[in-house]
């Protein structure tokens, strides 16, 4: 096997403080199914937005350096806080591709070039203007209108995702918004794609036509983008290797991954770092 063919069957690392990343796992398998994926979920350090910035940066080179053992071709951020804070010194730390979902999702609401964009995010992710400035370098003419949605996150790990109470919420959030006339809604945390039947009917049901755009699908998309760009996209057809680590309660982290997934897994490995 020569040098580059070696380096395409490496896999994919993907890292997130929790379980929301596996959204971002299950956008990557949909749109590249030949990838393999390891995936960690620093769960024993969750959350990571009301850390300080010196922390989150200190947990993510942990998260990091752990995957990097696995020999990885390209490190996904599916963190929103650490994409936020950590990216230059991530960046320092690997060798490969290192993509963070703030970047991806801002590049994905501006690509049509819409006038008002709406955000919804965690409060911590909302406080920290992260997808604002990211929207507003890459088009600083459109308006950036956001909410945070902290209701959404419990929601989504409970399977709570469609029904009166998730559409109340929703509709709750999405009113200041919607009275704003968005174009667009991106939806700027990796729980969230979960309860997108509840977000588009509660648009709907407030008059607002905002397409909606989520930071998963799009992390995915530019996944793809910077493997081709790179030459080490895995197109051999056989189903990529799905690996998943966490840093404690593997047992009740099985029991969400699967409906994250979409998938039945195999099981989780609980890891130090």
């Amino acid at each position: 096997m020569s040098p580059l063919e070696h380096k395409k069957n490496l896999p994919i690392g993907v890292f997130d403080s929790g379980l929301g990343g596996l959204t971002v796992v299950h956008a990557i398998r949909k749109a590249l199914p030949s990838e393999s994926v390891v995936y960690l979920g620093d769960n024993a350090r969750v959350p990571y937005g009301t850390r300080s910035a010196q922390t989150v940066v200190r947990y993510a080179e942990s998260c990091a350096a752990f995957l990097q053992t696995m020999g990885l071709k390209m490190l996904v951020v599916a963190c929103n806080t650490v994409s936020s804070v950590a990216m230059p010194a991530l960046r320092e730390q690997m060798s490969g591709p290192v993509l963070g979902v703030i970047e991806a999702g801002a590049a994905a609401v501006t690509a049509g070039r819409p006038s008002r964009i709406g955000v919804i995010g965690t409060a911590g992710t909302i406080r920290s203007n992260a997808y604002i400035r990211e929207i507003n370098r890459l088009a600083p003419e459109c308006l950036v209108h956001q909410e945070s949605a902290p209701l959404f996150v419990p929601l989504a790990e409970e399977g709570w995702l469609e029904g009166e109470v998730p559409l109340l919420a929703a509709k709750r959030y999405l009113e200041p918004l919607a009275e704003k006339k968005i174009e667009v809604l991106l939806l700027g945390c990796t729980h969230y794609p979960l309860l997108t039947p509840s977000i588009e009917r509660a648009l709907i049901e407030l008059g607002c036509d905002a397409a909606v755009v989520d930071s998963a699908s799009a992390m995915a998309a530019s996944v793809r983008n910077v493997l081709r760009g790179h030459d080490l996209e895995n197109d051999k057809g056989k189903k990529g290797i799905l690996d998943l680590y966490v840093t404690d309660m593997p047992g009740s982290f099985h029991a969400a991954a699967s409906r994250f997934l979409n998938e039945e897994i195999k099981g989780v490995t609980c890891v130090d770092i």
